[in-house]
């Protein structure tokens, strides 16, 4: 098999498309966060600039998502097909919530009315915390396995099969460290009584999301074996967990003292570490079989021909350097707090 600075290009695919959804549950989980909280804010006034936040960058968030998936789809098609085909129904619904919130942002401010705001301001929560849900929801099952046959075809019996305990604990994780990381990024965007607000929700936040994220881990540990297989034979790999639990106290050490601009950094680089340890507890694997090992889908089963992926590792050595100095772009372009005006949302 071909390499490229001694690493094969299945190898060198999963780094990318473990690198594009990183990015996106950082940047998307921030405004799936705010939106999160978004009802928690009872005056209009707030719940303006609480939008007003995130408006200038929740679409452009969303371009990660995009690119991720046609990665996915590029580099494992194998993978890309099974696993849409098997979680059809949270994929189905996470589409839907996502068109929503969209829609539920746009329409919110053309008209004055309290009740079509109103309406608006629910349908933009709620698929806020339902997304960050989902996703966890779907990765709850690929760390835990999928019932997929000698064929990559779903033998599961239905939808209700992934809402299994260790799915919904991940789902609320997910959910608790979006809030979390949304909470700082509004700390960042505002100030005077919502700023005052923001800091008290922060501190209940960070409370709650210890001790689901406490439980699930537990319950990992404890039913879930297979995922410390790699740890076991690496003593080294510990390293990224301890990272982790240090970026994790970093964030209430920092939130603290007030200093926001790192905080939100830690909470950043805690996804990204969370991230970390699921790509090594999975690798080589991509999607576990829990009818039979070696039904197990790898990087190499669900890769894409050498040649393609060789052509395509251009493409993102050209592109990806693209869509991140667009994204920096736009963020120092917003910088700063929040000021309403004449075509604020």
């Amino acid at each position: 098999m071909e390499t490229f600075l001694g690493i094969d290009y299945p190898t060198w695919w999963f780094l990318v498309v473990g690198g594009l959804f990183s990015g996106y549950a950082i940047l998307d989980g921030f405004d799936f966060g705010a939106g999160a909280w978004h009802l928690f804010f009872k005056k209009e006034q707030s719940r303006r600039i609480a939008l007003n936040a995130i408006g200038p960058v929740w679409d452009g968030n969303e371009v990660w998502l995009v690119i991720g998936g046609g990665a996915l789809f590029a580099g494992f098609p194998v993978l890309y097909a099974t696993l849409l085909s098997a979680m059809y129904t949270p994929f189905m619904l996470f589409l839907v919530f996502i068109i929503f919130r969209a829609i539920a942002i746009e329409f919110r401010s053309k008209e004055e009315g309290k009740l079509w705001r109103k309406t608006w301001d629910i349908c933009y929560s709620v698929s806020s915390i339902m997304l960050a849900f989902l996703l966890g929801v779907v990765l709850g099952n690929v760390l835990q396995g999928i019932a997929i046959d000698e064929k990559y075809q779903y033998q599961g019996t239905g939808f209700f099969e992934f809402l299994n305990p260790y799915a919904l604990m991940t789902g609320c994780t997910t959910l608790a460290l979006f809030m979390v990381h949304g909470a700082i990024y509004l700390l960042l965007k505002t100030e005077g009584r919502l700023y005052a607000k923001l800091t008290l929700l922060l501190k209940r936040a960070i409370i709650g999301f210890m001790v689901i994220f406490g439980i699930t881990s537990l319950y990992t540990l404890l039913y879930i074996p297979h995922l410390s297989d790699d740890f076991k034979s690496s003593p080294g790999l510990f390293i990224v967990p301890v990272l982790t639990f240090l970026s994790i106290a970093n964030v209430p050490r920092l939130a603290s003292k007030k200093n926001y601009g790192y905080a939100f950094f830690f909470s950043s680089l805690t996804i990204g570490f969370l991230l970390v340890l699921v790509a090594i507890e999975l690798y080589p694997t991509l999607l576990i079989s829990t009818l039979n090992p070696q039904y197990n889908i790898d990087v190499y089963k669900a890769a894409s021909s050498t040649k393609s992926m060789g052509i395509m590792l251009i493409f993102v050595a050209i592109g990806a350097p693209l869509v991140l100095g667009y994204t920096i772009f736009v963020y120092k372009t917003f910088k700063g707090k929040v000021k309403l005006d004449e075509h604020s949302y």
